[in-house]
């Protein structure tokens, strides 16, 4: 199967997602999107994508909540 990029990527990442994170543990697709943005992040040297990225990846490990405002960068980073 072939990856996917642009709009399609997009729809596939916020698939299902609860917007109302509430105390919950993030979604698997805002981890899978963290991951992602994550690598383009180092590769662009954006210091401040790379940090929410983690802490998005850290929340999700710990089973925590991510902060709203790391999600939305996270989810929004390719457009």
């Amino acid at each position: 199967m072939l990856p996917q990029f642009g709009t399609a990527a997009r729809k596939n990442l916020n698939k299902g997602l609860n917007r109302d994170v509430g105390g919950a543990a993030p979604e698997k697709a805002s981890v899978d999107a963290a991951w992602l943005v994550l690598e383009a992040a180092n590769d662009l040297g954006d210091q401040a994508a790379v940090d929410a990225c983690r802490r998005v990846i850290d929340a999700e490990l710990n089973g925590t909540a991510a902060g709203r405002s790391d999600l939305d960068l996270v989810l929004g980073y390719f457009r």
